[in-house]
């Protein structure tokens, strides 16, 4: 994927836009996650990102920034089909790489704490 493409991908968004892709990731973040789990290489990063986009706390951009690319990552349709095995979800983890590397260090140990809590607990959200 360029850059172009992950940076439209990545706009934070209207507040109304906001809302409606933190009620998706919210649905669909961890069956999605459970099966991608294997493919991703960073899944604490990924968990501690889901705990800081829906965390009201979080700065309005870097949420918007998370939740474009959560909504991304829990689509059932992308670029490369998640089901396809090793590379199904290698733009998903480009889309989330430049996320992460544009909110640089917004993602708290409060929310690596919580990851690492559902990460043990396999939780069922």
């Amino acid at each position: 994927m360029d850059d172009i493409k992950i940076g439209e991908i990545l706009l934070p968004g209207e507040e109304s836009e906001q809302e409606r892709r933190e009620r998706k990731v919210r649905r669909r973040f961890w069956p999605t996650f459970r099966r991608a789990a294997r493919q991703v290489p960073f899944s604490r990063d990924l968990v501690a990102a889901y705990y800081c986009a829906v965390d009201p706390k979080t700065p309005t951009r870097t949420r918007g920034i998370l939740l474009a690319a959560l909504a991304y990552f829990v689509l059932p349709l992308d670029f490369v089909p998640d089901m396809l095995a090793v590379v199904g979800f290698s733009d998903d983890i480009a889309v989330l790489t430049a996320a992460f590397a544009a909110i640089s260090g917004q993602i708290k140990e409060a929310h690596y704490r919580k990851a690492d809590e559902a990460l043990h607990d396999k939780p069922d959200e």
